[in-house]
């Protein structure tokens, strides 16, 4: 991934979000970019599973543990981070969740304990990671590219482009919406200061959390059509691509845009009948 100018992260620090899927894909390529990751996350075993993988590849990961959800562990984690690293160059907020277990659903009959799980461990988590992020952001001078720093937070296909018939979870979609509000919204306020705040929005990733959808056969017969440029699923370093660009330089005159990387999704008609 590296070109004649050097690796894009060289001297760099990415916060990022998540510690399996697509997070961990995004954590190793910014490493192997030469760039220092601090990854934060529920789960102390992934951390600490991934920070092993990035060093033993010769990179830099810090962790620490927390429910972004809260704000006082959001706090904590990045009071971790100031004690790791002097300067916060881009984060992406990677980490939540499909709430169907916990009642998610069409919202007819949907249960508020299923709204309230996805909008605080979607929206509510990534809004806390993106104020954190700011405050840093706006107190260090720029970089040598002018640069004080890149946001990129995560949102879904499924905010846009719904489909009833497999994955009517009217909570995550919405969950989803308000991550791109909220970064349209950013980007427009912070554009003058240097900082810079995109969306990325995949549609059906192999990732972990995606293993229902990867076990149902109607499921991944749609998706053969729906995602003709995968013909499946998407793989996690196709999504990884366009957010290492979107947080780096390649991305220095990007802001305020919601990239889909759906393999077609927004385009294909699907399955025929």
């Amino acid at each position: 991934m590296s070109g004649a100018r050097g690796p894009r992260f060289a001297g760099r620090t990415v916060l990022v979000t998540g510690s399996t899927g697509l997070a961990a894909s995004a954590a190793t390529a910014i490493a192997a970019e030469g760039g220092s990751v601090f990854a934060v996350s529920r789960t102390a075993a992934h951390l600490e599973a991934l920070a092993a993988d990035v060093r033993a590849a010769g990179g830099r990961c810090e962790w620490q543990a927390a429910d972004l959800r809260h704000e006082g562990e959001v706090e904590a984690a990045f009071a971790a981070f100031d004690v790791a690293f002097e300067r916060l160059d881009a984060v992406y907020s990677v980490a939540g969740i499909s709430a169907r277990r916990f009642g998610d659903g069409p919202v007819h009959e949907a249960t508020l304990e299923g709204w309230e799980a996805v909008i605080a461990a979607n929206a509510t988590s990534q809004f806390l990671v993106a104020r954190a992020a700011v405050r840093r952001m706006l107190a260090q001078a720029p970089d040598a590219g002018g640069s004080r720093g890149s946001v990129l937070l995560m949102s879904s296909t499924l905010a846009t482009r719904p489909v009833p018939a497999h994955f009517a979870t009217h909570g995550y979609a919405a969950s989803k919406a308000a991550i791109e509000g909220l970064a349209r919204a950013m980007a427009a306020t912070y554009a003058e200061h240097a900082i810079r705040v995109n969306a990325i929005a995949p549609s059906v990733v192999a990732t972990p959390m995606s293993r229902r959808a990867q076990d149902d056969e109607a499921v991944l017969a749609y998706l053969g059509a729906k995602q003709p440029l995968a013909a499946g699923p998407l793989d996690v370093d196709a999504v990884t691509a366009m957010a290492l660009a979107l947080l780096g330089d390649d991305g220095r005159m990007v802001t305020g845009q919601v990239i889909a990387v759906d393999g077609g999704w927004g385009v294909a008609e699907g399955p025929r009948q």
